[in-house]
């Protein structure tokens, strides 16, 4: 079910969130005097005012950002950039999910419960028991592949998913059950390897099997991105192997940019639409596409360069045939309606963007 609460908004929540973070982190470089270490890493800080705009207006982790900056542009392993994609989100995120929750914005809780169910299981058992046998290599092909069929998905089908309204009205259990579904495999199998991901996937979700708005879709996501991200770092430091090196450093440069970086996200997209970043953001996941085979010819070769692009396209197809089920599921639902939306089922059918089936 989808809700958004007729309260007013208690920003004051996000604002005592602030207070506390940079509470914390002024001790950290102060009191403990840790400044030069931030001051050292000033380029992941900078790199991060961008990627944390894009995690709070898009579907799209920071990570999305900092993964390829720390793995491509400064060459260091992939490991370091899964971790950080976990720890620098456990800031960016939870800060713009709070503002989100704040601001009493709509939120697919059935599914978002069921997400978050899934990956309470699903990425303990991805990062003992699968991450440590993936060896870096498939962690930044992983990593390409999924964000290069994102990237197109969206520059293929953009004006398509932006004219969703609302969001096709399941059972709440049919829903609960398919999110449960989604955090499980994507929290081990893509979050647990990449530290991002399932976002994404929960995202695609919605605005194809659902066919939700965007302004459901996109704070859905940033929710169980920030679940997933604290939950991943928890793991890590308590029962797990911990950290790579080199996490906290760059973090300490990057925290308090991304603790107000995302919320501005989610603020600056409300005025100027998500279309235009999203068109931006997409273009990016698949330039890094074509940096990371670039930069990995050596080691892939032309094989390995069409196995690659083979999997970008098995995705798309995969994407493909979610959105054609979404839209039968659609048509089922008003095939029960009045008579008046029948008009609405013969756009389904052949093959059109059909009218909105509900508002908020």
């Amino acid at each position: 079910m989808t809700t958004h609460s007729p309260d007013k908004p208690r920003l004051w929540l996000w604002l005592l969130w602030l207070v506390v973070f940079f509470g914390a982190w002024l001790y950290l470089v102060l009191g403990r005097g840790l400044w030069p270490v931030a001051a050292e890493h000033w380029p992941m800080a900078v790199a991060m005012a961008i990627g944390s705009y894009a995690a709070g207006s898009t579907p799209m982790g920071g990570g999305t950002v900092g993964f390829p900056v720390l793995v491509l542009l400064f060459e260091l392993p992939a490991s370091l950039g899964r971790d950080f994609s976990f720890a620098i989100q456990s800031i960016g995120m939870v800060s713009a999910s709070i503002f989100i929750l704040a601001r009493r914005q709509p939120i697919a809780w059935a599914m978002l419960k069921g997400a978050m169910l899934g990956c309470l299981f699903g990425l303990p058992l991805g990062i003992f028991l699968l991450a440590p046998w993936v060896p870096e290599l498939w962690i930044k092909l992983l990593f390409a592949i999924v964000w290069a069929s994102f990237g197109v998905l969206h520059l293929w089908r953009l004006q398509e998913i932006a004219s969703h309204t609302g969001m096709t009205e399941f059972d709440e259990r049919w829903d609960f059950q398919l999110g449960l579904c989604i955090g499980v495999l994507a929290g081990a199998l893509v979050v647990s390897v990449t530290g991002v991901g399932i976002d994404m996937v929960l995202y695609t979700a919605l605005v194809l099997i659902s066919r939700a708005d965007l302004k459901i879709a996109i704070p859905t996501s940033v929710v169980i991105m920030a679940f997933a991200s604290v939950l991943g770092v928890l793991i890590k430091v308590t029962v797990g192997p911990g950290l790579a090196p080199g996490v906290f450093e760059n973090w300490l440069a990057a925290a308090p940019v991304v603790a107000l970086g995302a919320p501005l996200g989610v603020y600056i997209v409300a005025k100027i639409g998500r279309k235009p970043t999203l068109l931006v953001v997409s273009t990016l996941c698949v330039g890094q596409f074509v940096w990371t085979l670039y930069s990995e010819q050596g080691v892939l070769g032309f094989g390995g360069s069409a196995v690659a692009l083979m999997a970008v396209a098995i995705c798309l197809l995969g994407f493909e045939r979610l959105r054609r089920f979404g839209a039968r599921l659609a048509g089922e639902r008003l095939a029960v309606a009045p008579p008046q939306a029948l008009t609405e089922v013969e756009h389904i059918e052949a093959g059109q963007e059909a009218k909105p089936l509900r508002s908020d």
